[in-house]
């Protein structure tokens, strides 16, 4: 049976969040860079002039440190849980990808609360097991093992005891 053929369980994409849109951020960088080169503006005035390289470094490191979150926000992970198999595929930021693939009957969805603001979800088979989410905040990663655990459990009812049915 082709992979696009086969009934399914569960899909999910999970992507790390940014709240601040590539649009927002280059309004905060114009502001920024506007409000640096004024204020260095000032310094020079002043005489301070050693100063301003400064302005333009700082700019430069919120800058890149910005580009680097919205680079680490090019990973995601796929969930699929079909009538064959639970597959979860991982792409990091460079575009590489890792799959995992189980049998749905043994795999398990272990999802450890740490606390409140802390906790860790992955799946597990035959001894074996793979971090799922880990860019995920707690919230989203506690709805992730929820629906996956009642995806499961919605396959095992249906497929892995057809005659119950």
């Amino acid at each position: 049976m082709a992979e696009s053929d086969a009934q399914e369980f569960y899909r999910a994409e999970l992507r790390p969040h940014r709240s601040l849109p590539p649009k927002g951020f280059a309004i905060v960088m114009a502001i920024l860079a506007v409000g640096s080169f004024c204020i260095s503006v000032a310094f020079v005035l002043r005489g301070a002039w050693p100063v301003t390289p400064f302005f333009g470094l700082d700019v430069g490191l919120v800058y890149l440190a910005f580009r680097l979150s919205y680079r680490s926000a090019r990973q995601r992970e796929h969930l699929r849980l079909t009538e064959d198999e639970l597959t979860l595929e991982r792409v990091d930021v460079y575009g590489g990808r890792q799959r995992w693939r189980f049998q749905p009957f043994w795999a398990r969805v272990v999802f450890e609360e740490r606390d409140e603001t802390s906790n860790h979800l992955s799946l597990a088979s035959h001894g074996k097991s793979v971090t799922v989410g880990a860019f995920l905040g707690p919230a989203e990663r506690r709805k992730v093992a929820f629906s996956l655990k009642d995806a499961l459990s919605l396959w095992r009812k249906r497929v892995a005891s057809p005659h119950t049915h």
